[in-house]
């Protein structure tokens, strides 16, 4: 039990200054999207909020999804960074019980690490998508999260809906970050 509790305990400083978000306790198993389509969820979404990562550095985020095959969504997230380039990132989305279709696991191309969950808790495809992931490492557990729009804001009453659902499932809102969408500073992303 002793090595357990030192691996957990490095695991979490070393996610901690990684700016990930870290909490005690096992993940929570929040309820998804109720009949989720993948064929109405593809096209582009503008990354609104999230609670911060390691690995997401920019602003002006993005993610285009596509169909592939039966169960399996193309996935390519853009960001544009402070030095004016553009990083991105292509992978796929792939539900992992069809029982379940709005419980996907992400995976990308360049990156050498199993499937992480993309859990849509909420999504009406027209407007916004809600979505969360957690993995359980030990004692703790690391959180993800992200507000996805259709256009590059949201109107105030679909953000306090969207916060709701977030709060149900656990998430601080509180923590969660804006992701700067100004047409202005993103035009190079839209070039």
């Amino acid at each position: 039990m002793k090595a357990m509790q030192v691996i957990s305990l490095t695991l979490l400083c070393a996610l901690a200054a990684s700016a990930q978000v870290i909490r005690f306790g096992k993940c929570p198993k929040p309820a998804v999207q109720a009949n989720f389509d993948s064929s109405r969820y593809v096209g582009r979404w503008y990354e609104i909020k999230k609670l911060p990562t390691q690995f997401q550095k920019g602003e002006c985020g993005t993610a285009t999804y596509s169909p592939k095959s039966p169960g399996v969504i193309g996935v390519l997230n853009r960001e544009l960074l402070e030095d004016g380039t553009i990083n991105s990132i292509v992978g796929s989305a792939k539900v992992k019980n069809p029982s379940e279709p709005a419980k996907l696991e992400v995976s990308f191309t360049d990156i050498p690490s199993p499937p992480g969950p993309y859990w849509v808790l909420s999504t009406d495809y027209e407007t916004h998508s809600v979505v969360y992931g957690c993995t359980d490492f030990g004692l703790f557990r690391m959180e993800l999260a992200w507000i996805l729009s259709r256009e590059p804001t949201m109107s105030q009453e679909t953000m306090e809906m969207v916060h709701r659902v977030l709060s149900a499932a656990g998430v601080n809102v509180d923590k969660m970050v804006a992701t700067n969408q100004d047409e202005t500073f993103c035009t190079p992303m839209n070039q």
